[in-house]
């Protein structure tokens, strides 16, 4: 069962890839946003994971976070998140994203709990 107060965690270490340069949001070699909103999902996901009933999944709707400081390639960068809601198939977490010189990021992101089977159809169907 999904709860308020599950908390995750996901640490990386910020390579060329990672880089606005590379992926396309900027052109300095710094941890791009997309980069970092992208860890912000992926630790929410993980956190809920081991909670979610045989067939479900989640999905990302709503990310609003700030992307306060650079870090630069080489450099540590990890997320936190805690789950502080849950509204029926609703997730809303608090994350806060960090490197080895401190705070980079914050803000919320919410996802929701889908029938991942019935989902896909959903999305399939709209290719016929």
């Amino acid at each position: 069962m999904i709860t308020t107060g599950i908390k995750g965690r996901l640490e990386r270490t910020v390579t060329d890839e990672l880089t606005a340069a590379h992926i396309g949001s900027g052109l300095v070699k710094v941890f791009a946003t997309p980069m970092m909103i992208a860890l912000i999902e992926q630790t929410c996901y993980e956190s809920v994971l081991p909670y979610l009933e045989e067939g479900q999944g989640t999905v990302g709707t709503l990310v609003n976070v700030t992307h306060s400081a650079a870090t630069p390639v080489g450099m540590r960068v990890w997320c936190e998140s805690q789950l502080v809601e849950v509204d029926r198939r609703r997730l809303v977490f608090d994350v806060k994203a960090y490197d080895q010189c401190g705070l980079i990021g914050e803000g919320r992101h919410e996802r929701f709990l889908i029938d991942s089977a019935k989902f896909q159809a959903k999305i399939d169907a709209k290719m016929q």
